[in-house]
């Protein structure tokens, strides 16, 4: 007997698709890998009451709140693949299990793959972050570096200079700025460095300055660096249509093109990424597979 929602992803979209759910008397099997998008953050911000929290203390009072429903059950498995037939999915998980859901959502975020720059990684999460809304506020005032080739690089740094005004700008090698923004950026003294970088240096995780190819170097505190975002391709292969963002196409409440796909969380966007967002849109998400499960019913 299939459940009446199957959950692919165990992030804050996710799990409060599971907690609305549950709470509305439903079947539902949660699969979680725990293989978080942000596992190297160390504080999660701007979520009210939960500020500053740690990402693995956020995962376990969620689960502590899920185990008081019993139609929940959560499973440490990857799903490997998503197949519909007869208005019914059939997960397959990487342990060779399968399982059978009237309705699915989708909460599988973003997958990131930072540029390929010396020592990056020991830096992404300490000193520097993708987002200023979540980072802004302990980068606030220091000397910081935007490291960006992508096309949206203005917009970023526009945003972080509301948190900074002692800002530079690394393009790596690419010409991505136009001629009229870098004159923009220059008279708020931000100049642009288009050189490739050779290499990040500090120690511990805390960026001291950057060395540009010809050598130049860059004292800097920290800054935002822009990841490439890859969404699994579940939504994709389930036929489901994109948006102009690069995400999964969604209604109000998380209804994707196929009947009975919905999608919560950053799968449906790579522009707003925050733990907030993300439970909100598994909210809704829950509540629309609920609407339409009662439809089905009558």
């Amino acid at each position: 007997m299939p459940v009446d929602c199957a959950i692919v992803g165990g992030g804050p979209a996710g799990l409060n698709a599971a907690l609305v759910l549950g709470r509305a008397r439903r079947s539902v099997i949660l699969f979680d890998d725990n293989k978080p998008r942000n596992a190297v953050t160390k504080e999660s911000h701007g979520f009210i009451t939960r500020d500053g929290i740690q990402p693995n203390e956020f995962r376990r009072i969620a689960h502590q709140d899920i185990e008081i429903y019993p139609s929940i059950e959560i499973k440490a498995d990857t799903i490997v693949e998503i197949k519909q037939e007869n208005s019914v999915f059939t997960l397959v998980t990487e342990k060779g299990h399968s399982f059978e859901a009237k309705k699915i959502i989708l909460a599988t975020g973003l997958k990131e793959v930072l540029p390929e720059l010396d020592r990056v990684k020991e830096y992404y999460g300490k000193s520097l972050f993708n987002c200023p809304f979540c980072d802004g506020w302990e980068l606030r005032d220091k000397a910081l570096v935007v490291i960006s080739g992508h096309p949206a690089v203005f917009h970023v740094v526009k945003n972080l200079y509301n948190w900074s005004k002692n800002l530079v700008v690394c393009t790596n090698g690419t010409s991505i700025i136009t001629e009229e923004q870098k004159e923009q950026l220059l008279q708020k003294g931000i100049p642009v460095y288009e050189q490739k970088i050779s290499s990040l240096v500090g120690q511990n995780g805390m960026l001291e300055k950057i060395i540009l190819e010809d050598q130049t170097e860059i004292e800097r505190e920290g800054g935002l660096i822009s990841p490439d975002w890859v969404p699994a391709s579940f939504g994709k292969d389930l036929g489901c249509k994109t948006n102009d963002y690069g995400g999964i196409e969604v209604d109000d409440f998380g209804r994707t093109s196929v009947p009975g796909v919905y999608v919560a969380g950053d799968a449906t966007s790579i522009l707003i990424k925050q733990l907030i967002v993300a439970a909100g849109e598994g909210n809704k998400a829950a509540i629309g597979v609920c609407s339409d499960l009662i439809q089905d019913e009558f």
